[in-house]
């Protein structure tokens, strides 16, 4: 019955060892879903609750030997310390898958963000050429201004010298223009003068006709009147010797 118990428990225990060996072989797999994970842990402890009957079955014999029962406690102690690695490894697939997922996602606003840099860059660029035809066309109307404004001075510097010539020939003509307009009214006021002295003269001239006129007048009407009785003094005699001629 020993003997029996010990070949059973030796031959478990070689083929738990075999298993663990075959776990413990490095593996390149690839990464598992969450459905996948769960299978395998529902698997993994419906074994673990197998062999957990087995070895309840062979912990209840009596006539074990220190050295199985040790063998046994040290399995035991390797399907724990399997069963916690297993789960450690399927949190630490889960965070690494996380962690694949968070860094895919930075990567993704990694581009984004180097896009919109690019993107910055170019409008930068474009506003640092803008700027510098800014800048120029600036400067060019500067130039042209300094220019406008060295003509301009000069234009008004002959312009004002011009009007300062003019202003003093203006002065200067109305001057002679006053001096002749007092001048004229002095030779107006002679004229004038004058003419009242003509017209005085005239009136006496007039006055000197008029008085001749009618001594003219008078000399005719006594002529006429000296001519009309000398006619009638001699018309008789005439009248006498026309009628002794005729009777004859």
């Amino acid at each position: 019955m020993t003997k029996e118990t010990e070949k059973k428990g030796m031959g478990w225990f070689k083929g738990v060892l075999s298993n663990q060996n075959q776990d413990d072989q490095p593996t390149v797999e690839p990464q598992i879903s969450t459905e996948s994970r769960d299978e395998q842990i529902i698997n993994e402890k419906e074994t673990e609750q197998a062999d957990t009957t087995s070895e309840n079955h062979l912990f209840t014999k009596d006539n074990q030997e220190k050295v199985t029962l040790d063998m046994i406690v040290s399995l035991e102690n390797m399907l724990k310390d399997r069963q916690l690695i297993v789960y450690k490894n399927t949190d630490l697939e889960e965070q690494l898958n996380a962690a694949n997922d968070t860094i895919t996602r930075f990567k993704h606003d990694q581009v984004k963000k180097d896009q919109l840099i690019q993107e910055r860059d170019r409008e930068i660029r474009d506003l640092e050429s803008n700027l510098t035809d800014k800048q120029m066309s600036y400067d060019q109307l500067l130039e042209d201004y300094k220019e406008y404004q060295t003509t301009s001075n000069n234009e008004y510097q002959k312009i004002s010298n011009q009007l300062d010539k003019e202003t003093h020939k203006y002065n200067k003509l109305n001057e002679e223009s006053t001096k002749a307009q007092y001048q004229g009214m002095l030779k107006i006021k002679e004229l004038e003068e004058k003419v009242r002295d003509l017209e005085i003269e005239n009136q006496k001239y007039a006055e000197q006709n008029h008085t001749i006129l009618n001594e003219k007048d008078e000399l005719m009407q006594t002529i006429n009147d000296f001519t009309e009785r000398m006619s009638f003094s001699f018309s008789p005699k005439t009248t006498a010797s026309h009628s002794s001629d005729s009777s004859e």
